[in-house]
């Protein structure tokens, strides 16, 4: 770089940078979803956010997303170790692009430590190469869990999965959702009921999934373009839509099984559906949270049953605020053994900022300080440490401020940060032990004793 270049510090597209508000708002969100993660017993894990290119790119599950490879780059003092530098990471790295694949490898790498059913959970951020807009970034946090097993996998898991999007959005008060459920084998069977050949059927899946972002006019022309005819289109489209609260469908399945005797993929579809179903309800979930929709589809290969999509009601333009399902092959990928597992997703760097944007959640203010212990004199600063340090340990955040501004300035800052109680003391009330508490949420101010103090600011809180 020529010296005196101006250097272009802006962030690059698709990567986002939080103010302090926004930050304080993550952090409130990512240890509430944890607190309903580990209420269930799932387990925190973190995995590097580099993996070998080959560990990506297993088995073609890569799908759309573009990988950001990782090359060194040397500085220019040491371009002769070029060559050298090459010859040390002949494995091509990337960064990874979501939690699933980096899954398998870890459960793979520590096999023998790991006890199974093994039930964890994930908050890192991954990376994805695709175009930066409005919602879509190109680095983004994912919190995910999954409950992997080996051999066999209880569908009392699957589950669970939407008793816990449920409390999650419950908890962070977002409004009315709905976690909408379907199997892949039922759909695998409707499919092979209508004449759809096997190796059509896959991408048929894929193309009904894009239902309501494209429209069913799409939906058709791009069946046809698969070699289907108008007539086993009309019908797909007809099935993925039928509707009715959650018995109303399991009701009309089973009447339509009855006409499917040769289809094993839909009666064993409907039958874990029906079981899903059934442990939701145990597990005490409201009826308007989670419904059956036949037109959930998760594109994504690796899903073999049951799957997840989760919207905000009257906010459908938002997408899918959470999705996920069960999976038998994947993570076997890399030990050739059958390792059925079932997961959910919650991008949370997208979901907060369209909720941000919609006016659905509201950012914190930018600091966690509760009081700010005011500077009236420099000579009386020991008293206001002493002070300070008795509140943090009543537990309060509190901020101190060491410059000797006016009182004026020095209360605007306090009400710039969203800090509530400022403490004020001068000579006089070091004396008595005493100081003037100021409420800026009704600027009321009064005089307290210091242990006084600590119970007032306390009870206003609760």
């Amino acid at each position: 770089m020529v010296k005196g270049e101006k250097i272009n510090f802006s962030i690059p597209s698709g990567f986002p940078e939080f103010l302090p508000s926004e930050k304080r708002l993550e952090c409130y969100l990512l240890e509430t979803i944890r607190k309903v993660f580990e209420s269930y017993g799932f387990t925190p894990i973190e995995t590097p956010a580099v993996e070998r290119l080959e560990v990506l790119q297993a088995k073609n599950n890569q799908g759309d997303n573009i990988i950001y490879g990782i090359a060194p780059i040397l500085p220019p003092n040491r371009q002769l170790e070029k060559e050298k530098a090459g010859e040390g990471i002949s494995e091509l790295r990337a960064l990874k692009f979501d939690q699933t694949l980096p899954l398998a490898a870890y459960i793979a790498r520590h096999l023998n430590d790991l006890t199974f059913p093994f039930a964890r959970y994930q908050m890192d951020m991954v990376f994805r190469g695709e175009r930066a807009k409005d919602g879509r970034f190109r680095q983004f946090r994912q919190c995910d869990i999954d409950v992997v097993a080996r051999r066999e996998l209880s569908l009392l898991y699957d589950a669970q999965m939407p008793a816990i999007i449920s409390e999650i959005f419950e908890a962070i008060n977002i409004g009315d959702f709905l976690v909408r459920i379907n199997n892949r084998k039922i759909l695998t069977g409707f499919f092979q009921s209508v004449g759809v050949t096997q190796h059509k059927i896959k991408t048929c899946i894929t193309i009904v999934d894009n239902l309501e972002k494209v429209g069913e006019a799409k939906i058709k022309q791009n069946l046809e373009k698969e070699g289907l005819s108008l007539k086993q289109a009309q019908k797909i489209i007809d099935f993925v839509q039928i509707d009715g609260d959650v018995d109303d469908i399991l009701d009309k399945l089973k009447h339509l099984s009855q006409n499917f005797l040769e289809s094993e993929q839909f009666s064993l579809g409907l039958m874990e559906l029906e079981t899903v179903i059934s442990g939701v309800r145990n597990l005490g979930v409201s009826k308007n949270r989670f419904a059956v929709d036949l037109s959930i589809a998760r594109g994504l290969d690796y899903y073999t049953g049951t799957v997840y999509e989760t919207t905000l009601l009257g906010h459908e333009t938002l997408g899918s605020i959470c999705s996920g399902g069960r999976y038998e092959e994947l993570v076997g990928t890399f030990l050739g053994d059958k390792m059925p597992g079932v997961g959910i997703s919650i991008g949370l760097t997208r979901l907060m900022s369209r909720l941000l944007k919609a006016g659905i959640l509201q950012a914190l203010p930018p600091t966690p300080a509760q009081v700010m212990v005011v500077n009236v004199r420099e000579d009386l600063m020991p008293f206001y440490l002493e002070i300070s340090q008795k509140l943090r340990q009543a537990g309060l955040n509190v901020l101190t401020c060491f410059d000797n501004w006016n009182l004026k300035k020095q209360f605007q800052l306090a009400d710039k940060q969203g800090i509530r109680f400022c403490v004020i003391m001068g000579y006089e009330e070091v004396k008595a032990k005493k100081c003037s508490m100021k409420d800026l949420h009704n600027r009321e101010q009064i005089e307290l004793t210091w242990d006084k103090l600590i119970r007032e600011i306390i009870r206003r809180l609760s």
